[in-house]
């Protein structure tokens, strides 16, 4: 969680942002093994939920 102007929001750490970075370049490039795409997949569905709740706690 972090906190902007007195609102708390859902946010990846650096270390999983980082990861999601590293797992678009490979899959850009076609490197990803099938746990990778899973991977990222999972990750990609937690950045949904992660918007969709922030975009609750906005409208509060």
């Amino acid at each position: 969680m972090e906190t902007v102007d007195n609102l708390r929001f859902f946010k990846f750490t650096d270390a999983l942002q980082d990861r999601l970075e590293d797992l678009l370049e490979k899959n850009k490039l076609g490197d990803l093994t099938a746990e990778e795409a899973d991977e990222l997949n999972s990750i990609s569905e937690l950045d949904r939920l992660f918007t969709y709740l922030n975009s609750l706690l906005l409208a509060q």
